[in-house]
């Protein structure tokens, strides 16, 4: 009797302690899961992170490519219209000395004729004569309103190209400009601004670039987008290398 007591004893013993480990493997396995399941989740938000970062990368080098293409046209724009001035002034000065051999021909034409007349030739000769003049005459308005085409062609030009002359004053930006440096490119020397024509930003204004209220530069803008804006660093006011992240404000505040 004692012996079986013993062994119920025993057998209640034993399955006290299997029920206690099983809640403890219970609590481990519970514990594995939830730690498995928070990596799975911390996976998950790296993997999007990493996404959103080349999403992010790609188009930046998508805006920086679009803005070294506008930079390489603005250059070739530039250099057609000084081609193109060159070529115009050389064709109002062949256009002008045009237009002094007419006029040197219509003058020595009526000469001849009030030579004509005094010498007593007949209607028909001094017509004749007439209308030679009236041929100068007319060959000389072709050639003042070729010329005076040609003026203003070359004025425009002209104008033009005295944004690359000494002496010509940038156009102002807003006072209260302020903006961000987006990207660098120190092989050609431009940067990315995050202001554009919403800013009030236009093409050849000046702005001055400070980190930590330290000047870095002075660049000059050559395009302008909604948002954006690209511009070149200025010979001789490069005093720092250029970062993401730099501050522009208005070299020449509109008043």
């Amino acid at each position: 009797m004692l012996i079986r007591i013993s062994l119920i004893i025993a057998i209640l013993a034993a399955l006290a302690v299997g029920g206690l480990n099983f809640v403890k493997v219970k609590e481990k396995i519970t514990k594995l899961k939830d730690e498995r399941d928070t990596e799975q989740k911390a996976k998950v938000e790296a993997q999007g992170e990493r996404d959103k970062t080349k999403a992010e990368l790609d188009k930046t080098s998508k805006d920086l490519k679009q803005t070294k293409d506008t930079l390489e046209l603005t250059t070739a724009e530039r250099d057609k219209a000084v081609a193109e001035a060159a070529a115009q002034l050389a064709k109002a000065t062949e256009l002008t000395a045009k237009l002094t051999a007419t006029t040197e021909q219509r003058d020595v034409a009526q000469q001849e004729l009030q030579q004509f007349k005094v010498l007593g030739y007949t209607p028909q000769q001094i017509l004749a004569f007439g209308k030679q003049l009236k041929d100068a005459q007319e060959a000389l308005e072709v050639a003042t309103e070729e010329k005076r085409i040609l003026s203003q062609k070359l004025t425009k030009v002209t104008a033009e190209l005295a944004t690359f002359k000494e002496g010509w004053v940038p156009p102002p930006l807003p006072a209260n400009l302020k903006g961000k440096v987006l990207v660098v490119d120190p092989r050609w020397e431009f940067v990315l601004v995050d202001v554009g024509e919403n800013q009030n930003v236009v093409e050849n204004g000046e702005m001055l670039v400070n980190r930590n209220g330290k000047l870095i530069a002075k660049v000059r803008v050559h395009g302008v987008l909604k948002d954006r804006c690209y511009a070149n660093v200025l010979p001789g006011w490069k005093l720092g290398e250029l970062m993401e992240g730099d501050q522009v404000i208005a070299a020449n505040p509109a008043p």
